[in-house]
């Protein structure tokens, strides 16, 4: 297990609660100090701090899946508001605690962590020369960026998430427009059409009576 934060008192009664518990423990204080021991060392897990000195912990895991390193992660912080948990996950974290929290569940979240079988969890979202960034909403076709408004991305991010899966009109509409609003039936046919002019018609197809589908 490496334990990743700079908080003295915190590291130390983490540390001594996950060595009481069965674990072998590593610690880093700083950003840098734990991207390289994550890299070098067979660790199980990581409980990474998002505020550190060097580098932040989300560049850390964003620096790990891009080197395809996919050991779970389990962020640590202060901030509990839900764009920032978002950022955690985005970024290729497994799981986001804040701070304060429960020792006990502390060590549930990392069981978890440790049944799931590890797997790429890539922090850009790909399917042939499309690719998207959750974090920074960046769209690229070809290596080259795409301006998108803020309802086309969504309805591209949803669809790139399940490649080569037909996605029904109505799935669509539930997830990409807002439940509660009096949404027209034909605006996923009207947004599906704004984005195949941007990234083409032979990457994004109808099926007839089923949906769309993104494709390579």
């Amino acid at each position: 297990m490496l334990l990743v934060d700079d908080e003295v008192r915190l590291v130390e009664a983490l540390r001594r609660g996950l060595v009481a518990d069965g674990f072998a423990v590593d610690v880093a204080t700083t950003g840098p100090a734990g991207l390289e021991l994550a890299r070098d060392g067979d660790f199980d897990a990581v409980v990474l701090d998002v505020m550190l000195p060097g580098m932040s912990g989300y560049d850390v895991v964003r620096k790990l899946r891009a080197e395809e390193n996919w050991v779970p992660v389990l962020m640590l912080s202060a901030k509990d508001g839900e764009h920032d948990q978002a950022d955690g996950l985005d970024c290729g974290a497994d799981d986001y605690l804040t701070k304060p929290f429960s020792f006990v569940v502390l060590l549930a979240r990392l069981r978890a962590l440790l049944r799931r079988q590890v797997r790429a969890r890539p922090a850009v979202l790909v399917c042939g020369d499309v690719s998207l960034d959750p974090a920074s909403r960046e769209v690229r076709l070809q290596g080259e960026p795409v301006q998108l408004t803020p309802r086309e991305y969504l309805v591209l991010e949803y669809l790139i998430r399940s490649p080569g899966t037909v996605v029904g009109k109505v799935e669509l509409l539930d997830h990409v427009w807002d439940a509660a609003a009096d949404t027209a039936p034909n605006a996923v046919e009207v947004y599906v059409g704004y984005l195949r002019r941007k990234i083409g018609t032979e990457r994004l197809v109808t099926v007839r009576g089923a949906g769309y589908m993104l494709v390579p």
